[in-house]
């Protein structure tokens, strides 16, 4: 399947006993259709997916494939730096019914070489029928895929796009140019979709889209349909907010804001924290001068 546009990297809400709450995500699920996304992500890290067990990670993908109702396609996460794990985690949710593509990150902690990771993903993507999306991002998982390993990985029929989050316009620009037309290049970081998108690149899968899922989607389409005045006009008014969610480890941030707007609970599982007063403020500060307010969220 081709991949385009912007996808919503889900959080995960949280009741404050820690159990995943169902009606904020059923809620925030169907608020980011209605926005006009045009596709979503659950159990990527933004969903707090290392602390998630196997049922309440297979119950968040469910709860986002129902209220979807084929509307959107769904990509589910499925990451291990277990290789057998991995596998086995894409096999499971191969077989669930609504999930049209997986997204798996490189190995992270044991710092595979190129090599390592090139079998990893093609492992991965030998088990299952299901188009796969790589996730390169390196400032999580301590290794960077390399632009050569990733035009390897794309000739295996149903590895089919990378989300790119290396920070390094120089590699995307490689990447780019070193992968067939046909396979899809995401943004992985919301800063980035605008160049990402002028050398070749066809979407994002973004953070911000949570808190602001009509603008982000509105800012991709501009910039895919070459509307740069459209689309710079929208990065200009966003990129604080776009900035303000990595001030602290995403996803603290982002739902931070979302509990600003009444759409969440303020709720983390350990290691993850509340965050400090003073990036609070900061935080708190961009959400009021967006007007990203209750009002906001009940329309």
């Amino acid at each position: 399947m081709k991949i385009r546009g912007c996808g919503t990297a889900l959080v995960t809400p949280f009741h404050q006993d820690g159990s995943v709450d169902e009606p904020a995500l059923r809620a925030l699920v169907a608020w980011q259709i209605e926005s006009g996304i045009d596709f979503l992500v659950p159990c990527g890290t933004t969903g707090e997916t290392p602390t998630l067990n196997r049922d309440e990670w297979l119950r968040v993908i469910s709860v986002t494939i129902e209220v979807a109702a084929g509307r959107v396609p769904i990509v589910a996460g499925a990451t291990s730096n277990s290789t057998q794990d991995a596998v086995e985690k894409a096999r499971t949710i191969a077989a669930v019914r609504g999930v049209d593509a997986i997204l798996t990150a490189s190995p992270y902690y044991n710092k595979p070489t190129q090599e390592g990771q090139y079998l990893h993903f093609k492992a991965i993507a030998e088990a299952v029928d299901k188009s796969l999306i790589l996730y390169n991002v390196p400032g999580r998982t301590g290794v960077n895929l390399e632009p050569a390993t990733l035009a390897r990985l794309a000739a295996i029929p149903n590895i089919v796009a990378v989300k790119e989050a290396s920070g390094s316009i120089n590699q995307i620009a490689d990447v780019i140019h070193a992968v067939p037309e046909s396979f899809s290049v995401l943004s992985g970081d919301d800063a980035v979709t605008l160049p990402l998108i002028s050398l070749g690149g066809v979407g994002l899968i973004s953070v911000a889209s949570n808190e602001i899922p009509r603008e982000m989607a509105e800012m991709t389409r501009a910039a895919l349909n070459n509307d740069w005045t459209g689309a710079r006009r929208l990065f200009r008014r966003f990129l604080p907010l776009m900035q303000a969610n990595f001030i602290e480890a995403n996803p603290l941030p982002v739902k931070a804001a979302l509990a600003m707007m009444g759409r969440i609970e303020e709720v983390y599982r350990l290691p993850l924290c509340p965050m400090k007063k003073d990036t609070r403020a900061k935080l708190e500060k961009i959400v009021e001068e967006l007007a990203l307010s209750r009002e906001r969220a009940a329309s």
